[in-house]
């Protein structure tokens, strides 16, 4: 998947913490990544950018959003109940990369009563949002 416009200038800011988080890198300290598409520079184009550096490897096997995390790192986690209904509409790109099977697992630690939506991309992620020419779009998806 190419880079948009947002996301090139996300990586070249992103890039730039594999020297900033080298010490942690190395060391094997867990990256956790609350957005998807900045999880995925860390996974796939990093080292994809970068093939011949040992750290952007590392950093690759060493990054996990929140709830994979908390479902492959932190032994018996218990999370509290909140006994409540929800619908979850997942990021299209994690979807698409990474798949919502750590979220799936731990909705139901959480007591929750969840429906995970067949939702297609709403089209605002990147740059596209923030673009003159899709302005009628982005307002009347809310």
């Amino acid at each position: 998947m190419p880079l948009s416009k947002l996301a090139l200038w996300s990586f070249r800011r992103t890039a730039g913490h594999r020297y900033t988080l080298r010490p942690q890198i190395q060391a094997g300290i867990s990256v956790v990544g609350l957005e998807p598409s900045c999880v995925s520079v860390f996974r796939d184009k990093l080292i994809n950018l970068f093939p011949d550096d040992e750290d952007a490897k590392r950093l690759a096997k060493q990054s996990f959003l929140l709830s994979e995390f908390l479902e492959r790192k932190v032994e018996h986690y218990a999370p509290p109940e909140l006994r409540r209904k929800a619908v979850v509409h997942g990021h299209c790109h994690h979807k698409a990369i990474m798949k919502m099977t750590a979220e799936q697992a731990l909705l139901p630690k959480l007591g929750l009563d969840f429906q995970v939506l067949d939702s297609g991309c709403c089209g605002m992620a990147g740059a596209f949002g923030f673009e003159k020419d899709h302005y009628t779009v982005s307002i009347k998806a809310g």
